[in-house]
């Protein structure tokens, strides 16, 4: 009898120790792997310079530019080059969106109505460039299911728009990696769930005291040829940055 609950006890002891370890490392909510993943991205605060280009069939353009951004209400970029655009300033602040043109002096505020407008001519958006962050707690998360994705295992969320939510997209699936958290695929749909765009993220590097993709490429579904890639040139985290830094007197002098 004694050697039976020897044997038993040899037997249960793994399955408490494996039921304890799970216990003690709760699964995590499609919103924190969002919330996560975004804040891998932008931390608290961020200033980065990148280069993007614009790729059509019968021609490219590149535009570089330098990006502040404060958690989900604020952000800003100017553009460093070509020379045809230098200086224009974009601002997001709370839910206004601002757009500073130096060589006519002019101040323009952005109306809902162009937040599906290419950014710069980009297959970016205006709200892609200015209203990222929103994805944490202006949609609904819900994980539809794992899968790898460039070798590396992902959780596959689905966003879609919280009631009171002012976004444009119809619904956002999310492929974010389950080692690192890196969001390597989004899709982005419209109102009526057709697919209008998907970004893939790439080339994984240290960069600012963090491990994280490095290239970026938009690419719409209805314009064979067409795509936008993003290459992140450098960025630092956790910064100090006032809420005052986001205001239009500082587009107009900031360089």
């Amino acid at each position: 009898m004694k050697k039976i609950i020897q044997i038993i006890s040899y037997t249960l002891f793994p399955l408490v120790l494996l039921v304890l370890f799970f216990q003690g490392k709760p699964e995590l909510t499609p919103k924190e792997i969002i919330t996560k993943a975004n804040n891998l991205r932008y931390g608290e605060t961020s200033i980065g310079g990148m280069d993007m280009t614009l790729v059509r069939p019968t021609w490219k353009r590149s535009i570089s530019m330098k990006m502040w951004t404060k958690g989900t209400d604020y952000s800003m970029v100017i553009i460093t080059a070509p020379a045809k655009e230098k200086g224009q300033v974009f601002m997001k602040r709370e839910v206004e969106m601002w757009n500073w043109i130096p060589k006519i002096s002019r101040m323009i505020k952005l109306p809902p109505s162009t937040m599906t407008q290419g950014w710069m001519g980009s297959d970016y958006t205006n709200d892609d460039m200015m209203n990222e962050g929103s994805l944490i707690d202006k949609f609904t998360h819900k994980l539809i299911k794992t899968e790898v994705f460039e070798n590396m295992n992902c959780w596959v969320i689905e966003s879609t728009p919280s009631e009171d939510s002012d976004v444009i997209w119809g619904k956002k699936t999310s492929w974010i990696s389950q080692d690192g958290f890196f969001t390597l695929k989004t899709e982005s749909y419209d109102e009526d769930m057709y697919l209008v765009k998907t970004e893939i993220a790439s080339e994984i590097i240290q960069m600012g005291g963090k491990r994280l993709p490095s290239k970026f490429e938009i690419i719409p579904e209805d314009d064979p040829g067409n795509k936008t890639i993003v290459v992140l040139k450098d960025i630092v985290f956790d910064t100090e940055i006032k809420d005052s830094f986001f205001s239009q007197q500082n587009m107009k002098r900031i360089r």
